[in-house]
């Protein structure tokens, strides 16, 4: 497994480092990242065509985040630029078969991580969560703090999410307007994160952690990413 850390210099040049890694998992090398993507608000594809989506762009632009568009995906997703992002990249024989088993061990290793962590993380997500989904976690009544999505392309998969580590109180107030921008339901109560749910709320400590579950017994090499 090749296992990445660090970012790279720029949001566009962070995100071409994963397609890249995508695109190797189809000629058969898996790779992980665990990392805090630079400051930024990820629209999805019913985002762009919403009536609101200047506007929600513009909001984020005020308040400091760069804007980029995802093309699947759900909803609108607020990196602080200390929000931990998580990516375990696959190679697949047949695109068809085993989504919901990399979903069920996403879960499982996640759930491991945080429980290290201080938190008991349960799935499912309180109503008007950001980028609602299926696969979400959450802790108790203290919010959602988990998202899991997954691309799968000819020969790859990818299942990847965030993390809310301290940062609930920041991304609520961001998502705010845009979602109200983009006429979705949002609650900011239901962000949560791993210091809300009275876990560790240290970034780096929440990255190793989560890198380690989502590695297992995995072979690695390491190599670092450098802004």
């Amino acid at each position: 497994m090749r296992v990445v850390r660090g970012r790279a210099a720029s949001v566009e040049a962070d995100r071409e480092f994963t397609a890249d890694l995508l695109a190797g998992a189809k000629t058969g090398q898996p790779a992980l990242r665990v990392w805090r993507p630079h400051r930024q608000v990820a629209f999805g594809p019913r985002d762009v065509h919403s009536d609101g989506y200047d506007r929600a762009r513009e909001i984020a632009d005020e308040r400091g985040y760069a804007v980029c568009e995802r093309s699947v995906g759900g909803r609108a997703v607020a990196y602080t630029g200390t929000t931990v992002a998580f990516a375990r990249i696959e190679p697949v024989d047949d695109m068809r078969e085993g989504v919901q088993q990399r979903y069920a061990t996403a879960r499982v290793d996640l759930r491991a991580a945080l429980g290290d962590l201080g938190v008991d993380a349960r799935r499912g997500e309180p109503e008007g969560s950001f980028c609602p989904g299926s696969q979400s976690l959450q802790a108790g009544r203290s919010g959602k703090l988990v998202g899991i999505a997954q691309r799968v392309q000819q020969d790859a998969a990818m299942v990847a999410g965030v993390v809310i580590v301290d940062d609930h109180t920041e991304i609520a107030e961001t998502l705010a307007p845009i979602y109200d921008a983009l006429d979705l339901d949002f609650d900011p109560r239901s962000v949560g994160s791993i210091a809300k749910a009275g876990g560790e709320p240290d970034p780096v400590g929440a990255i190793l952690r989560i890198e380690d579950e989502l590695l297992g017994d995995r072979l690695a090499s390491v190599e670092w990413l450098g802004e």
